[in-house]
């Protein structure tokens, strides 16, 4: 009974979130073949960006809200590409290796910020994430242009420096979407990115057996006694947030590519809102995380986000309430999955002091 009760807890925002859109299915009206093909096109352009939550939680450090440094860089490769014009997946391939460098100097820089707030990291890479916001709109508002060549007249602003609010992508529109199609009946398959997050599903699975790996793990357990075995402990998180927000960058490249344009000031600020969301419906939890947790949760999430508001529509009238209800829902999952989290780990604290209060009384 006690495992029936445990598993339960631990699962619970799963079950909450099958059973919203399980129900709002029929509501919707949506068929199931229309709904399948955005479930498959949404998988290939998101779960890149929800990976790169993994590795920071397993070395200790909760969800990295910092991610959306990376989106910035990957969005600033992006520009360059549209800027150079270079067409298809070369041009996703130029943008990356703009942004890679970029991303891994702002994770070089939010990890030593995140050592310094240990035990707050997760709220402290959400405010660095609006810092940093301001600082990369600054680059784009102004610099480039200006001080930063740019050679296309179709992104800047009027005045001749700035970017654009909003850049069409037809450079590199859906280019790795299309670059190995495939189609069974009316359903399109984006093999391209499916290949894209075997290779990184294939590197964590890899990574995690590595020496450095392991050495996350022992700090997601216990810092203490890491320090003690002789694990660089501040170095080796701050390789978690580097790699984390690489990843992440190259998952805005990934996932804007499919979208078709960038809204130039704005794309990058939920994105690590919706990530945290999406692994935290697959189950994970801000100290564990898992491949099958971002399989889930992206399933999941974007059901939700594809079913709700059309079921919303239909029951009220208004898209608007649709649109409520799946935001709400989104803000919910996080809320609750931080609260059961903040539950277990005072229950297991409870749990050892009864032990030791049992071992002291028969000793």
């Amino acid at each position: 009974m006690k495992r029936l009760i445990r598993f339960a807890a631990d699962h619970l925002v799963v079950f909450i979130f099958i059973i919203i859109t399980f129900a709002a299915i029929p509501i919707s009206g949506l068929s199931l073949t229309s709904i399948t093909q955005e479930i498959v096109t949404r998988i290939g352009r998101n779960c890149f960006l929800v990976f790169s939550l993994i590795l920071p939680i397993m070395a200790g450090m909760g969800i990295n809200f910092g991610m959306v440094l990376g989106a910035m860089a990957g969005q600033i490769g992006l520009i360059f590409a549209v800027d150079w014009n270079i067409i298809g997946v070369p041009g996703l391939i130029f943008a990356s290796l703009i942004a890679v460098p970029i991303a891994a100097l702002l994770g070089w820089i939010a990890g030593i910020i995140l050592n310094k707030a240990r035990g707050r990291e997760m709220v402290t890479g959400y405010i660095l994430g609006f810092f940093m916001d301001g600082f990369y709109q600054f680059v784009v508002l102004y610099l480039m242009g200006s001080l930063i060549p740019v050679h296309s007249l179709n992104i800047t602003l009027s005045r001749g420096y700035g970017i654009r609010n909003t850049l069409t992508l037809d450079s590199v529109r859906q280019s790795l979407d299309r670059l190995i199609p495939l189609r069974i009946g009316t359903i399109s398959f984006p093999i391209a990115n499916y290949l894209v997050i075997t290779l990184l599903c294939l590197f964590i699975i890899w990574f995690r057996r590595t020496k450095l790996g392991q050495d996350m793990r022992a700090i997601g357990q216990d810092q203490s006694v890491s320090h003690a075995a002789g694990i660089p402990v501040d170095r080796t998180r701050i390789i978690a947030i580097m790699i984390s927000t690489v990843l992440a960058s190259i998952g805005q490249i990934i996932f804007l590519q499919n979208m078709g344009n960038i809204a130039t000031y704005n794309a990058h600020k939920q994105t690590g809102f919706f990530a945290a969301a999406a692994i935290l419906v697959g189950g994970a939890s801000v100290s564990k995380a898992s491949i099958q947790n971002v399989f889930i949760g992206t399933v999941l999430l974007h059901l939700m986000y594809i079913v709700v508001p059309r079921a919303g529509t239909n029951l009220f009238g208004s898209a608007m309430i649709g649109e409520y209800f799946r935001d709400a829902f989104s803000y919910a999952v996080i809320a609750l999955a931080l609260a059961l989290h903040a539950w277990r780990k005072r229950a297991q604290a409870d749990n050892a002091r009864e032990n030791l209060r049992g071992e002291a009384a028969s000793g």
